[in-house]
């Protein structure tokens, strides 16, 4: 399969015939995704591509379209045009990140920025049943898999079912650490998942550009009827997705 050269080396030849050049175009660019450019790398700009190819920039933004479309390329407004990395497929069930990563032979890690007792806002002190002027546990956390950035993760923790929380490893599974030591065992959550891009705080912690999109999970979990937790996840975009199994009724 031809590849795109440098600009030093000969084009790559688009030639007429029954594949359209769009088509022509698509492959040889497929062809230097994951070699030439590695995942996370800019790729040149349409404009170049336009040149080097000699084809018109429709043909070649057609092509870019299609990659797109395909998750092989992924944009940042203002940036460019980037080569996509695999992403982890999560299912919806209720587990811990470090559970989930395990079972997908990952190594998780996790990097606690902050841990200490605050009051909450109004939503998060109706999700858990405190009292006005109540404190919590209020902990963010990074989540790498394989060292990689994947999530980072806001959570408030119910002080009346983890009293001293914040004084524990957090560096492992937290659903963890409340079984083990609290008897707490999260059996059911609400969870609420949409799509946004991510400002320079949360940008820089997860290692992406600013306005880069990210899937954010707002979930609520309870322990044998007890609210215990109420957290705010940002995932990586480029490195997640999530599967979900659909029954008709």
């Amino acid at each position: 399969m031809p590849r795109l050269r440098d600009a030093d080396s000969p084009p790559a030849a688009i030639t007429p015939g029954p594949v359209p050049k769009h088509a022509q175009v698509r492959a040889i660019l497929l062809a230097d995704i994951g070699s030439t450019w590695p995942a996370h790398a800019a790729i040149p700009s349409e404009r170049e591509l336009s040149t080097r190819l000699a084809v018109s920039r429709a043909t070649v933004r057609e092509a870019l379209r299609q990659l797109i479309e395909e998750q092989k390329l992924y944009t940042v407004q203002g940036k460019g045009t980037f080569v996509a990395g695999g992403r982890v497929q999560s299912q919806l069930h209720l587990a811990s990140f470090t559970e989930d990563m395990r079972r997908r032979g990952m190594v998780a890690t996790t990097l606690v920025r902050r841990a200490e007792r605050a009051t909450p806002p109004l939503d998060v002190r109706a999700a858990l049943g405190l009292d006005e002027g109540e404190q919590a546990w209020s902990i963010e956390r990074l989540r790498l898999a394989n060292g990689i950035p994947m999530a980072l993760e806001l959570g408030w923790y119910s002080p009346r079912v983890a009293a001293d929380l914040g004084e524990r490893d957090l560096s492992t599974s937290l659903y963890g650490v409340l079984a083990e030591r609290y008897g707490v065992r999260i059996d059911a959550a609400e969870q609420t998942v949409w799509a946004e891009t991510v400002d320079d705080g949360v940008a820089t912690a997860l290692d992406v550009s600013a306005g880069s999109p990210v899937l954010v999970f707002r979930r609520t979990s309870r322990a044998s009827g007890t609210p215990v937790e109420h957290v705010t996840s940002w995932y990586r975009g480029d490195r997640y997705q999530v599967h979900m199994a659909l029954a008709g009724t």
